[in-house]
């Protein structure tokens, strides 16, 4: 069979995830959402899209809510629903109506996560669902004058017991119930139990699906990537912000700043939404971070693989000079990368021929990121390295993108131009182009 555009593509797309899929492997990552995501008509995909990220080996844990359907018991006993500072206040009569709500989500959710049926994404799957007692939770107590009851917090987390079972293999999924020392059961917040839950067992990612696609702005556009501090700005004056964004954006900036990696909001009403969030460098969500996602430095000998694996396809296509893996061991000292959420996406090198003249070589950035200014960053950083070793001009061969360097301030000249030492190594047979800048 011939190859078609569709197969091209799946081969280009799978080849693209693939570095999430190497970064990923034996990470931790809770997984929260609430009851609306439950009733939800994607509800059965998320469940295959859990199936996924457990055969990559990503440990996972789940954590749910049920708010709507302890809304429907609490109906059918003609019951009132009451809050406080956002809290359920549960009284006994609330509380059996929360127990008999979580209990039955619990198990819808275990009966689809286990349903290994032929001709679906999870045929012939071998999921073990573990849950248990491995939250302690403790009373509100009386809040302004209020009695909260049965309403709780996080007391404990068993850290331990989690990181047995997902050592073995197993999900692990939780509920918002917190039985007590004491042995009574407390009705917890589910977002603050996937909080607790993700510091504890120092989780790479805390992920919430929500009712919203993420974080918005006033405009309502779409913020890909906020840090901690960005995102308590938000919180301060945010009355656009959805429910769910309201309730869980706190904990993902407490979480992001005692150490867990990566927080996603994400939309549970867009089909494969998970696996779009993680496995594309555009995501569909909101990701709060301590810092910022972007990182430049310079190289160690440990990123020469993923060097090669960036500046291998660009010297296929003639973009590039091609550099054996021994001559980039030898000056990976001279490189500068650019990294996205882990992931190597740009290089740039600096060669200094003599006292006041280096060169900038090898300024490459991976197709998929060069609509983010990563090249332009990464000329700067070189710029700046150049500077502080006292060069005073700097040169760059290309054979594709002069007008780049130029609109940056780069001058044409000859190869007469260049530093003896670079012009005795000029390849006349590649005709680059060769520019400089004055620092």
């Amino acid at each position: 069979m011939s190859d078609t555009p569709y197969d091209d593509h799946f081969v280009s797309w799978f080849r693209a995830v693939t570095p999430y899929i190497n970064a990923f492997r034996g990470k931790t990552f809770v997984i929260a959402f609430g009851g609306k995501a439950i009733a939800s008509e994607f509800i059965k995909t998320l469940a295959y899209d859990v199936n996924l990220l457990a055969s990559l080996g990503i440990r996972l844990v789940l954590v749910h809510g049920a708010r709507p359907q302890i809304e429907e018991e609490l109906r059918e006993k003609n019951l009132e629903s009451r809050y406080h500072r956002g809290y359920r206040i549960t009284d006994a009569e609330t509380l059996d109506c929360v127990l008999d709500a979580v209990g039955s989500v619990y198990l819808e959710i275990e009966a689809m996560l286990s349903q290994g049926l032929p001709n679906t994404p999870m045929a012939n799957s071998r999921i073990r669902v573990i849950g248990g007692n491995f939250i302690t939770g403790q009373p509100i107590g009386v809040l302004d004058g209020i009695d909260m009851h049965y309403a709780g917090k996080v007391r404990k987390v068993d850290s331990e017991g989690i990181n047995a079972q997902l050592g073995l293999g197993n999900i692990v999924l939780l509920n918002c119930e917190g039985p007590s020392p004491t042995g009574e059961i407390f009705n917890l917040q589910m977002e603050e139990v996937a909080e607790a839950i993700a510091v504890a067992i120092k989780a790479d990612k805390l992920v919430y699906l929500t009712d919203s696609r993420g974080v918005t702005d006033e405009s309502g556009e779409l913020l890909d990537a906020v840090t901690a501090d960005e995102a308590s700005q938000l919180l301060r004056d945010a009355g656009w912000l959805s429910n769910d964004i309201m309730r869980y954006l706190p904990c993902a900036v407490r979480a992001s700043r005692v150490g867990v990696g990566r927080v996603h909001l994400i939309g549970y009403t867009q089909d494969g939404a998970l696996l779009r969030e993680l496995f594309t460098h555009d995501g569909v969500g909101t990701v709060v971070t301590r810092e910022s996602l972007e990182n430049i430095r310079e190289a160690k000998p440990d990123d020469i693989a993923a060097l090669i694996a960036l500046i291998e396809p660009m010297e296929q296509e003639g973009i590039l000079v091609h550099r054996p893996r021994e001559l980039l061991e030898r000056e990976i000292e001279q490189f500068s990368i650019m990294l996205h959420d882990g992931i190597i996406v740009g290089c740039a090198a600096l060669y200094q021929h003599s006292p006041e003249e280096a060169e900038l070589a090898c300024l490459a950035v991976s197709p998929e990121h060069r609509e983010w200014g990563y090249g332009e960053q990464l000329m700067e950083r070189i710029v700046r390295r150049a500077k502080k070793a006292g060069i005073k001009r700097l040169c760059v061969l290309t054979t594709r993108t002069e007008h780049w360097f130029v609109e940056r301030g780069f001058k044409l000249g000859t190869v007469d131009d260049l530093p003896a030492a670079k012009k005795e190594m000029y390849n006349y047979q590649r005709r680059s182009k060769v520019l400089f800048k004055t620092l």
